[in-house]
């Protein structure tokens, strides 16, 4: 769409447009069949009405072709409409392997972001234009909700789970940020503003914010600090399991089942450890529910999650480099003359 709709926030985001479509349609329809409704609701209302007191309704033969019809269209449509929005659905909740992870906390009544360089803001969010992007969010407190009209993204932010969204901005500005779910006395001014810029621009930004450690850096130090690396070892023989490389795996659960290593699970095994014990360990570690805000917690699951990364970066290093190709020798006396 190329003009403005009245009463329609601007689309600034690159799926803004497959929302907006689908929202049009569901309205276009509904608004079809009410009118279409009302307007029999009346026709039937005149044309049968009683003309006298001692008037008695006639009876009518059905019609298997009519019952078919007025249920299979309705029917084909509901389809329709339903794996298109299952189309929208997954678009919104996939985003893709080049997407940069932001860090969202929030707290009555702000929002604070932490860029992947470590830059810091309060209620205001810097983004390269065109850049995937997604949020990595949780609460500090109460339930709030995430929501930027121009891109057509929204997601509830929960205390004690980790929640995210994406999207591409398409348009450079300033759009609004709100919080959609009343989180208390003050929910009102818990507004900020979502600046996108050019990607020259961004990184001229970038420059002149102050950068503290990178999320994977702060939790670096939190690892080290809570003693997490003398059971969780690198090499084998720790009392609890290795870390590195183990976030996306499958691992055996002791008493049976598997679960899969994945931002919830890692985040119950630091809050509440005896939950799930890993099959070939004792529960030794102790809780730390209470001792690390959320904030902190997202910082030590992006290191963890890091680790994978480091793990594979390392055996590629160690990988034999290729051996040469032999010269040819009719090229080489070609050159040589």
């Amino acid at each position: 769409m190329n003009f403005q709709i009245p009463f329609v926030p601007v689309q600034a985001s690159e799926f803004a447009g497959d929302v907006d479509r689908l929202t049009f349609f569901l309205v276009g329809m509904t608004t079809v069949f009410t009118v279409l409704i009302c307007v029999m609701i009346v026709v039937f209302t005149v044309k049968y009405r009683r003309r006298s007191a001692d008037e008695v309704g006639s009876s009518f033969e059905n019609s298997a072709l009519l019952e078919i019809t007025w249920t299979v269209i309705p029917l084909l449509i509901v389809l329709f409409t339903f794996g298109w929005g299952l189309k929208v659905f997954f678009r919104l909740s996939r985003p893709p392997a080049s997407a940069v992870n932001y860090y969202v906390s929030g707290k009555q009544w702000m929002w604070k972001i932490q860029h992947p360089t470590g830059q810091r803001e309060i209620n205001e969010l810097h983004v390269p234009l065109g850049q995937p992007t997604r949020l990595v969010m949780n609460s500090e407190d109460v339930i709030h909700s995430f929501f930027v009209p121009a891109f057509r993204v929204k997601a509830d932010v929960v205390p004690g789970r980790t929640t995210s969204l994406w999207f591409t901005p398409s348009k450079t500005g300033r759009y609004h940020l709100f919080c959609t779910e009343y989180c208390g006395t003050e929910h009102s001014k818990m507004i900020g503003t979502v600046v996108v810029q050019e990607p020259d621009d961004y990184q001229a930004w970038l420059a002149g914010a102050p950068a503290p450690k990178s999320p994977g850096g702060a939790g670096e130090l939190l690892f080290a600090q809570y003693a997490c690396d003398t059971c969780h070892r690198a090499e084998p023989g720790g009392r609890g399991p290795a870390l590195s490389g183990i976030f996306g795996t499958e691992v055996a659960l002791a008493g049976g089942g598997t679960v899969i290593v994945d931002d919830a699970y890692l985040r119950e095994s630091i809050l509440t450890p005896t939950a799930k014990i890993v099959q070939g360990y004792e529960p030794l570690m102790p809780t730390f529910q209470g001792q690390l805000s959320d904030e902190a917690l997202a910082q030590l699951l992006t290191y963890i999650k890091s680790l994978s990364s480091m793990r594979v970066a390392a055996a590629t290093a160690r990988l034999p480099a290729p051996s040469p190709v032999p010269p040819n020798p009719a090229t080489s006396q070609g050159i040589a003359r």
